[in-house]
């Protein structure tokens, strides 16, 4: 019972902390940026939480035998993947003490009585006791208080920190550029450690989730192009022990490009024709030089000739945003 229960209580303490000091929201607002709130948002995570969570994890490594930990935890975290879903409503005693998913949707929401609300793994009660639960009464809006309204995977990840580096620099005195950094993600000079509620947007409910432009055609073909490097991603993963460090290095870069491009067509950016356009002619190298092979090696040709037309078509609709834009700076 300790080794199951104090795991859940350091992993609410560790999510608390990563919501009031502000480097560490950092690493957690990725999880929150959710416009929607279904069991894929449990899967959107940042890449930068790793570096934090373990300060809180480690002194349990005193008196919890790592093994014992670890299969805890891996069921906390299984336990919360089914959470972040609004199929599921009160559960009616269950709710005086699981985090149930109807406490973890106020956790989520950028309603204003939802604010740091709701930490909990797996047991409610931690919250009950330190003062942070809040029950569910009215709808909740999902995401951060200040979208970013764009599909693109870096400023997903690394927003805030460029936030706060802009901050940082920004705010005089060597004490207020430390408490930008430590403090809350609400605080400035003048104001309590984690910044003012007031100070947040309020919500009506009927706010419409950042959705992409982009016509169906593109996005059947965002959708194609993403199903291929998942599987790409888990060839690549699977086969990482026998793969060369460059072949390993540019699979990687390849990967991160297409979530980027994807980012850059749903977006509907200006140069998303030419990075798109750039990512297909890196394809093409990378299946040249033997760094990357389709799952058939029959099909390679196809595969050539459909990425060399995807090529010739961004190029076309790359002149053309070119030209369409020349026409109206006349």
């Amino acid at each position: 019972c300790f080794s199951r229960d104090i795991p859940d209580f350091y992993f609410s303490f560790n999510r608390a902390a990563h919501t009031k000091v502000n480097i560490m929201w950092a690493g957690h607002q990725t999880h929150h940026s959710s416009e929607g709130y279904n069991l894929s948002t449990a899967l959107r995570q940042s890449v930068l939480q790793i570096y934090t969570s373990w300060i809180f994890y480690s002194p349990l490594a005193l008196f919890i035998p790592p093994s014992v930990y670890a299969v805890h935890l891996q069921f906390n975290l299984l336990y919360q993947f089914w959470i972040h879903t609004e199929v599921i409503d009160n559960l009616g005693p269950l709710e005086l003490i699981l985090n149930t998913p109807s406490h973890h949707r106020v956790h989520h929401g950028r309603n204003r009585y939802c604010i740091d609300k709701n930490f909990a793994g797996t047991l409610i009660i931690w919250d009950r006791i330190f003062g942070t639960f809040e029950a569910e009464n009215e709808k909740v809006v999902y995401g951060l208080t200040h979208p970013i309204n764009t599909f693109e995977p870096f400023k997903v990840q690394f927003h805030h920190l460029v936030n706060i580096w802009t901050t940082f620099w920004a705010t005089p005195g060597f004490f207020n550029k430390f408490s930008v950094i430590f403090k809350g993600p609400g605080w400035s000079p003048g104001k309590p450690r984690l910044g003012l509620i007031e100070e947040i947007p309020e919500v009506e409910g009927k706010e419409i989730p950042f959705s992409s432009s982009a016509s169906q055609l593109l996005k059947i073909y965002v959708l194609v192009q993403f199903a291929l490097m998942l599987a790409f991603y888990e060839e690549t993963f699977a086969d990482k022990a026998v793969l060369s460090q460059v072949t390993l290095l540019l699979r990687v870069c390849f990967i991160i490009l297409t979530l980027t491009s994807i980012g850059f067509l749903l977006d509907q950016r200006r140069k998303a024709a030419v990075l798109e356009t750039f990512r297909c002619l890196v394809f093409l190298m990378l299946c040249r030089s033997g760094h990357l092979k389709p799952c058939l090696s029959s099909s390679s040709f196809a595969f050539e000739v459909c990425v060399c037309v995807c090529v010739c078509k961004y190029i076309y609709i790359h002149i053309y945003i070119m030209e369409r834009e020349k026409r109206k700076n006349k």
